[in-house]
């Protein structure tokens, strides 16, 4: 609906507070109740056990917990939305939203508040299921890419959902009882607002691309049957990114009365902390050289992940360099921007995740054929819909407007376009996976001879995930070992 009223200039779709109601619940249902919680809540509750040899969670009813309070919080933001909708944007920014916005603001923050605490408690869940429950010689340089990625993500979780908690809190207090916090006519500091709000949010921004990353690193072992290059280095890269993380927050705050001095410092981190995320890259690249390299659905997603991810950390580096990103602040150069990162990496992980899974949690294979199609489909149908919107930023068109200069026209046309064939491919998955479940071809235990734990249980695994707990005896990407070749004890 947004892209459609952006094909005209004029805005004949919708009033001004309807597209801000639009763009706001668009941000905030994306990214609280889907990327935040996608991979860990989906893939990680399910493998996370079955690859460390593992039979649940260490905390089952607290894993359930944080179920039903991921629920709750998104039924929330839904009433929200349903009774009238909330128009600050995703981002809350203050003191527009404590003071003037008359919209469901407060419906929505709890929303998100009681959400946050599925996500400290998954995260808590995640961190003492990897250090109590690892299996008898599952060291930790032995476990997958994907625990660590999860590993990492937990810490950001527990450490940084709290700050956004805090921060919603703040926004209820002077909201309903106008005590002086952020509104400056009641003696409060609207900048304060955006340096609580970052402090969670750009580390949130790893939380959603980090289990991707663990994913893709699994996806690149198993398609070009090697071990991944620099095993070590790409692990300690994922902790190094949820420790700097939480330094780059001021790189959103360049155009705000934060000194020159704090942006300079800000803007050498925020290149910083590009080199980690570098270090997964090139070692990937690394690991495909030489590869027996198969071009399975799995490894089409991480190959689109790997060039969507690199064209939005390159273009972060953008943002990071003070004087380009006065230029292009709050233009769909940022927009493109996040996107290339939350879809190319994000989404483009868990869709890599899903197919590479499918068959370990339904014990049925997906037709590969339209499985391949859609993986085309939604590459092309991403980069039509957001690459033109680097250009549409540079050349100075300010997002969440709703109206634009008519020489912007064409962009947005390509854009509305790309969106619609992303559309496409995003349902063909949805009408397969379903088709599947009863009539695709019964899945064997390990259909692409990987190595990890999760292969050597029956497809879908027992509740137990195990009957006997396995004994590790060799490194997680080691192809060299045959096949199933695991000690097990009772």
């Amino acid at each position: 609906m947004i892209r459609i009223e952006l094909l005209t200039p004029n805005g004949h779709l919708f009033s001004s507070d309807t597209y801000n109601k639009l763009f706001t619940m668009h941000g905030v249902v994306m990214i609280f109740f889907f990327l935040i919680p996608s991979i860990p809540a989906v893939l990680g509750n399910f493998f996370l056990p079955l690859m460390i040899g593992a039979r649940d969670l260490a905390f089952p009813r607290i894993n359930l917990l944080s179920w039903y309070l991921l629920v709750i919080g998104g039924l929330f933001a839904i009433f929200a939305m349903l009774a009238g909708g909330v128009d600050t944007g995703w981002t809350f920014y203050t003191p527009y939203s404590t003071t003037y916005s008359n919209t469901w603001v407060i419906a929505t923050a709890l929303g998100i508040f009681v959400a946050g605490f599925s996500s400290i408690l998954t995260g808590l869940n995640f961190i003492v299921t990897i250090h109590r429950m690892r299996a008898p010689g599952m060291t930790w340089f032995r476990m997958p890419l994907f625990v660590w990625a999860h590993y990492a993500t937990s810490l950001i979780q527990v450490l940084g959902t709290p700050v956004l908690a805090v921060t919603l809190v703040l926004i209820f207090c002077e909201r309903v009882f106008h005590i002086g916090i952020f509104d400056p006519a009641l003696g409060g500091d609207p900048v304060l607002f955006q340096h609580l709000f970052w402090f969670y949010s750009h580390p949130a921004v790893y939380i959603m691309i980090l289990p991707a990353m663990g994913v893709i690193s699994e996806l690149i072992s198993v398609y070009s049957r090697k071990p991944i290059f620099g095993y070590s280095f790409v692990a300690f890269s994922s902790v190094a990114i949820a420790v700097l993380g939480f330094l780059v927050w001021g790189h959103h705050l360049f155009v705000s009365t934060q000194s020159f001095f704090a942006g300079m410092v800000f803007s050498f981190l925020s290149y910083f902390v590009a080199i980690p995320s570098a270090i997964k890259v090139f070692n990937w690249t690394a690991t495909l050289y030489k590869g027996s390299i198969s071009f399975e659905t799995p490894m089409l997603y991480a190959f689109g992940f790997i060039g969507l991810f690199t064209i939005g950390g390159l273009t972060g580096l953008f943002l990071a360099c003070l004087g380009i990103d006065v230029h292009v602040t709050d233009t769909y150069f940022v927009v493109a921007h996040f996107h290339y990162i939350m879809v190319g990496g994000a989404i483009m992980g868990y869709l890599g995740g899903l197919h590479y899974w499918w068959p370990k949690m339904t014990g049925r294979m997906y037709p590969e054929g339209w499985a391949k199609l859609s993986a085309l489909v939604i590459f092309l149908g991403f980069n039509l819909t957001f690459f033109p919107q680097f250009i549409l930023g540079y050349l100075g068109m300010p997002r969440r407007y709703h109206t634009y200069p008519s020489e912007f026209q064409v962009l947005h046309v390509l854009s509305t376009a790309g969106a619609s064939v992303l559309a496409v491919g995003y349902i063909i998955p949805v009408i397969y996976f379903i088709w599947s479940l009863r009539y695709g071809a019964v899945a064997s235990s390990n259909p692409w001879g990987a190595t990890g734990l999760e292969w050597r249980t029956p497809s879908p695994p027992p509740v137990q995930n195990f009957e006997k707990i396995p004994v590790v005896t060799h490194d997680a990407y080691d192809y060299s070992t045959t096949i199933g070749e695991v000690i097990e004890v009772g």
